[in-house]
């Protein structure tokens, strides 16, 4: 499986933005796709997750509320709509796919390169 983040930019605060991560090759029912970001300077951390067969998510504080993830079975395509968007929103945002319900890095083997999302204040 191939995974192809897009979407990121340039937005105001209190903006929005939709990434998209295509993907590349079957994805099983079982899998779990997620969101994660890594700010300059900061650790790679868990955004948002779905499972893809039964639509079940799970999102991080601090997005919660703010962020939507979806799926698009057909054209084997995840999404996470980000509204109201905050300065500390700014990162590189990385898509991934696992097998497993988890929020930790380790748990998903597959990634995608990555879309930068800048929020100015």
């Amino acid at each position: 499986v191939q995974l192809q983040a897009s979407g990121g930019g340039l937005v105001q605060a209190g903006g929005s933005l939709k990434l998209s991560c295509a993907a590349s090759g079957r994805i099983f029912s079982s899998a779990v796709m997620a969101w994660f970001r890594q700010a300059p300077g900061k650790e790679r951390e868990f955004v948002a997750l779905i499972r893809w067969n039964r639509e079940s998510t799970l999102f991080a504080d601090s997005v919660k509320g703010r962020f939507t993830i979806s799926r698009d079975n057909r054209k084997n395509t995840l999404y996470l709509q980000m509204n109201s968007l905050k300065p500390e929103d700014t990162a590189v945002y990385y898509c991934a796919k696992g097998s497993h319900y988890g929020t930790r890095q380790h748990e998903y083997n597959y990634w995608g390169q990555g879309t930068l999302v800048t929020v100015s204040s």
